[in-house]
């Protein structure tokens, strides 16, 4: 009886996913980084505690090189988890773990048409069937997820709803982020990140009451505050992706 007693408790390992960004570095490097350090001065805070995926494939690039680059980002408090696409030659005990089987989120190919409609964020097409004796079914409907947030995003908060729309009844302040897969409705002043579309969807759309954000993106295409139409800020506003360029009109 003692023996079992003191016999130590297995330890319990859960599967947990996160939601991380994933950078995906351009030769020359130097060059690179400058348009990083860019990005991140005029959304200050965009990459503070948030966990990042350094995305290597198809660089021809050696050991050194790599881990120079993950150098560079840690000094500039970019926190890589992991790499994705390198060889394994290229990392060490030294470097980020290696990532595969990623989920993607934004700059994707098109799925191939054979792909559920959940993965595109839009209905599925039905291939017409004949039936000799039953009559025709009405057409299925599509119906997209959504979240609704009956409250204001506070500072620091964060919002993540990757299987469609996010509805916010209430402001977003800055500081906090919405990250949908879907379109995204905030009933109020925007002033933090709304990123839509995350799943590769191009079609998503951001609305809200009063923008005012420090970053839009759709699809993996952003703008920071610095890129905005300066006469759009503070009104009614609706922003879309045409191609790879994002654009906004005031509504009504």
């Amino acid at each position: 009886m003692t023996d079992v007693l003191t016999q130590p408790r297995p330890i319990r390992l859960k599967g947990r996913s996160f939601l991380a960004l994933a950078l995906t570095p351009e030769l020359p490097f130097e060059d690179w980084l400058v348009r990083l350090d860019d990005l991140a001065a005029r959304s200050a805070g965009f990459f503070l505690r948030r966990p990042v995926i350094l995305d290597v494939d198809g660089l021809d690039i050696e050991k050194a090189e790599l881990r120079e680059l993950v150098s560079q980002l840690n000094a500039r408090n970019v926190r890589v988890m992991g790499i994705e696409g390198a060889r394994s030659s290229l990392l060490g005990a030294d470097m980020p773990p290696a990532m595969t089987d990623g989920r993607p989120a934004g700059d994707i190919e098109a799925p191939a048409a054979e792909e559920p409609a959940k993965k595109s964020g839009k209905a599925a097409k039905a291939e017409p069937v004949e039936t000799a004796a039953a009559p025709a079914s009405p057409p299925a409907i599509h119906t997209v997820p959504s979240m609704v947030v009956a409250r204001p995003i506070r500072s620091g908060q964060s919002i993540f709803f990757p299987e469609g729309d996010v509805t916010i009844i209430g402001s977003v302040a800055s500081g906090a982020e919405i990250v949908a897969g879907g379109s995204i409705h905030v009933y109020g002043p925007l002033r933090g990140r709304a990123m839509a579309g995350t799943m590769g969807n191009a079609s998503a759309r951001i609305f809200c009451r009063k923008l005012e954000a420090e970053l839009i993106a759709i699809d993996g295409f952003y703008k920071t505050a610095d890129d905005m139409e300066p006469d759009l800020r503070g009104k009614p506003v609706q922003i879309w992706l045409e191609g790879e360029t994002i654009k906004a009109a005031t509504l009504g």
